[in-house]
């Protein structure tokens, strides 16, 4: 069969992100992979619109994108835009940008919304295609800037979703809404963990979780409490992808961070710059996930996966 290379791009409430990849047999071999902070997702909880700055920064970040994929001859693209772009009033402005820009790449190509259940698909898929099928099932936690998809699933005969909810709680949302102090004071804390019980209770409805013997992490703040737990100098995501944290190593790292002022989180080694400012809410996040699937799975262990929704989109494309 002869390789097809394919382009994905996930653009989220914080991070807007690129895989080129080349596809063989079902098999996904990178070719170029990157990731840029581009906050589109900046005000949108409050205002319910997408503000001209941050449209601006993501059709940076896209136009060199486009500029990659053409220059590596890219054969098929999909983009595919989340929480903030379900929610934003003026997304109109949003895809008329990508249009333009990812047109010359290949005619007729523009961001589409994904719901939260093919969010969540899409992230199944690419968490666990590496993964031994023995371990599962497996509950996949997507945690983004504005939304936090849960999902368990099998893998004997392929990824398969069993249940899947998502909850517009997110580190970008969530430390708009509550975190406002520097370091966040108690009270703004305890504020927070209670919006993340309420939503994570949605998502346990509709989702059991108990049935789950693995939990897999993806996105931004679950690799870097991995590096951070890893005691890394610096990112290293080849020791991050498939890596096992250990809840009584996880949850110090998380009370770190949220007890953390801004200066001292921007300094950490792995530390991307653009989560300085919301990792934080990341790690309430995770605690409280932790908190319960060790009540409701007994679970002990975090797997966390570089390989996520930017990989299912890539797998989708063909």
């Amino acid at each position: 069969m002869a390789a097809m290379r394919v382009g994905a791009i996930d653009c989220g409430t914080n991070s807007i992100r690129l895989l080129i990849a080349d596809r063989v047999d079902g098999r996904l071999t990178d070719v170029h992979r990157e990731m840029r902070i581009v906050r589109l997702g900046q005000g949108v909880d409050a205002t319910g619109r997408f503000a001209p700055e941050a449209i601006e920064r993501t059709r940076a970040a896209l136009a060199d994108y486009a500029e990659l994929m053409r220059h590596h001859g890219v054969e098929r693209l999909r983009m595919v835009a989340t929480s903030a772009t379900r929610d934003a009033a003026n997304r109109d402005v949003f895809f008329a940008m990508t249009a333009e820009v990812l047109g010359p790449v290949v005619d007729g190509a523009v961001a589409e919304v994904i719901t939260g259940t093919e969010e969540a698909a899409l992230s199944f898929r690419g968490a666990v295609a590496e993964l031994d099928a023995a371990a599962a099932p497996f509950v996949v936690v997507d945690l983004g800037g504005g939304s936090t998809e849960v999902v368990l699933g099998t893998a004997e005969s392929g990824p398969a979703v069993v249940a899947s909810r998502s909850v517009d709680i997110g580190c970008v949302r969530l430390t708009e809404r509550c975190l406002h102090s520097d370091p966040p004071t108690a009270a703004e804390i305890a504020a927070a963990r209670e919006v993340v019980r309420d939503a994570l209770a949605q998502a346990f409805a509709a989702v059991p979780v108990e049935q789950a013997r693995t939990w897999v992490g993806v996105a931004g703040t679950m690799t870097t409490l991995s590096a951070l737990a890893q005691n890394m100098a610096t990112y290293d995501s080849e020791r991050i992808h498939l890596s096992r944290v250990r809840l009584d190593d996880l949850l110090p790292v998380c009370a770190r961070l949220i007890a953390m002022p801004r200066a001292e989180r921007a300094v950490l080694g792995p530390m991307h710059e653009g989560r300085v400012d919301v990792i934080g809410g990341g790690a309430i996040v995770v605690e409280e996930l932790a908190a319960a699937l060790a009540e409701r799975a007994g679970i002990d262990e975090l797997v966390v996966s570089e390989h996520d929704i930017l990989d299912g989109i890539a797998l989708s494309v063909i």
